[in-house]
């Protein structure tokens, strides 16, 4: 297989809000990021992802940009983004933006121009429809709830906003829009960066005619079916050949609703389009009658066979984004594992082995290497997502369920989880800020801090450390086949890397039971990896303890 610096990279997610205050106004900044860059190269990370730090109005937290080429002034200076970037550079990491051109923020120039006049040259820079019957132009949905057209009076016309309706979609159809993006991506590779993440990249191309589409029983309003559209390969090729082809970048695509097959073409080892892509097949396996909004828990089997097709269908052709949580995302020891006290680290540590240990490039998310939990949300008061609070007002008026109930669902699975403050020490606000927090503080940081876990040898923070410099040494760890062994278990997820002569068992326990194992015989000769408990290992029957993972290695 083709080596790339990539594919051995493990990436480290930065939600720049939520990762260090550096002048008490309660909101993370770019000084904040600079100050922790150490702790970033002492846990062995290769390259940051920093969601967005443009210029927004944040009404979607960043994800709404008014200006690609300026800095968000809570965030800092373009100074401070020099500063930052270059502190990365001599740490030996790399930077990746986040890129996010499937709609820009209503206050951006171009849209404000757009809805001036219905012959002003940057009209067609979004997409406007006439109304159809007294309302809107079809039955589309926002994936914020409510409809996707928004009306606008002063040209009686409505745009699209797949998102909020202060992010109106682009016309990616319009040449001049597709140059506008590349000159702004040159302009921040030549200053430096080495890549991009690219938000909802899988949307940019709309259906001809934007027809209406499928209702899912129990919905409000119609799919778009923007995913995948019909032209979104010929546009990233182009991409590829203005921007991503001049640099040594690594470039990974959020395709929401992408398939095996098409993640093939978006992420082709032919190199013409992405390195990789975000699918989410495994963090919807449990989603219900009312979308992400449930209380289900993932069934282990199904895990394990979404993995497993990821794994296998996309080998010698494309390459795998491995991750269980990101901004988007609740935690992930409190989603697929178990966040008790009792059972929280070595639970992180389990689901951090099942998860490197496959082929793919690791993404990790702030926060997810000291095993930091959900938060205990009181009050609607204390979200401040704007998905959640949306859809806490669209399901109670649409009475699809009881206001205690969504409650519930937006404590487990809404976004505000995975964007409470870093955890850095046992001191007011996590040492995160010497000012009020923008949200609040998870309450267990006295218990789960980065300052208590470096400290302390058996800690996430430092299984996490072994379990990225592992990757650095293994070879087998990043090229190596997978084969799924106990598809039929329950329990346990079992499987195997193999490179030339060498072969890794990997063995995860994903309940709080002891669970027996019979060790295949050709791992008579094999020696510990690594593991989350101490034990010794001797060839033939073991049981594995609660959240037990053990990888042996033979040859």
């Amino acid at each position: 297989m083709e080596t790339a610096w990539w594919k051995e990279a493990v990436v480290y997610q930065i939600y720049p809000r939520s990762f260090m205050d550096s002048n008490a106004d309660g909101i993370g900044d770019l000084k904040g990021i600079t100050s922790r860059l150490d702790y970033l190269k002492e846990l062995g990370i290769d390259v940051i992802w920093l969601s967005p730090v443009y210029q927004s109005p944040n009404d979607d937290n960043g994800y709404d940009i008014s200006d690609y080429r300026a800095i968000m002034q809570e965030f800092g200076t373009m100074a401070d983004f020099d500063e930052m970037l270059a502190g990365i550079h001599a740490r030996g990491m790399k930077l990746v933006m986040d890129l996010v051109v499937n709609h820009t923020s209503d206050e951006h120039a171009w849209f404000v121009e757009s809805r001036k006049s219905r012959e002003n040259p940057y009209r067609d820079y979004y997409i406007w429809r006439e109304g159809k019957d007294g309302g809107a132009p079809n039955n589309w949905g926002s994936w914020f709830s409510g409809s996707a057209w928004q009306y606008d009076g002063r040209t009686d016309m409505y745009y699209l906003h797949l998102f909020s309706k202060k992010q109106p979609d682009l016309n990616w159809d319009n040449p001049k829009v597709r140059e506008e993006v590349f000159s702004m991506m040159n302009w921040w590779c030549e200053k430096g960066i080495d890549g991009f993440r690219m938000d909802v990249i899988s949307l940019i191309s709309k259906k001809p005619g934007l027809p209406d589409g499928d209702v899912a029983p129990g919905a409000l309003y119609g799919d778009s079916g923007c995913a995948n559209g019909p032209r979104v390969h010929e546009y990233l090729q182009e991409m590829n050949r203005a921007v991503l082809s001049r640099y040594d970048l690594m470039t990974v695509g959020e395709c929401a609703g992408v398939t095996v097959e098409e993640a093939k073409k978006y992420a082709s080892l032919n190199g013409k389009e992405l390195n990789m892509v975000f699918q989410f097949e495994h963090v919807e396996l449990c989603d219900g009658p009312l979308g992400k909004w449930t209380d289900r828990r993932v069934d282990l089997k199904a895990f394990k066979q979404v993995m497993s097709k990821w794994q296998t269908e996309l080998a010698g052709k494309a390459w795998n984004s491995l991750f269980l949580e990101n901004h988007d995302q609740p935690r992930s020891v409190s989603r697929f594992g178990n966040d008790d006290p009792q059972y929280r680290a070595v639970c992180a540590k389990m689901l951090a082995t099942c998860l490197h240990m496959m082929q793919g490039t690791p993404y990790v998310y702030q926060g997810e290497e000291l095993g930091m939990t959900n938060c205990p949300f009181r009050t609607l008061e204390d979200f401040r997502d704007i998905e959640s609070l949306n859809a806490f007002q669209e399901l109670t008026q649409a009475g699809k369920a009881a206001p205690e109930e969504i409650m519930g669902y937006l404590r487990l699975r809404g976004r505000d989880n995975a964007r409470t403050p870093m955890q850095w020490d046992d001191s007011e606000n996590a040492g995160f800020t010497a000012g009020t927090p923008w949200i609040m503080v998870n309450p267990n940081y006295r218990q789960i801090n980065a300052k208590k876990e470096l400290a302390d040898p058996d800690s996430v923070f430092h299984y996490y450390q072994k379990l990225i410099a592992l990757r650095k040494q293994e070879k087998i760890m990043v090229y190596g086949t997978y084969a799924l062994l106990e598809p039929d278990s329950g329990s346990l997820y079992v499987y195997t890397r193999t490179l030339g002569t060498k072969t890794l068992l990997v063995i995860c326990n994903f309940t709080k039971e002891e669970v027996p194992y019979s060790v295949p015989e050709e791992y008579a000769d094999a020696k510990v990896l690594i593991g989350n408990y101490t034990r010794s290992y001797a060839q033939g029957n073991i049981t594995l303890k609660p959240y037990e993972a053990l990888v042996l290695k033979c040859g």
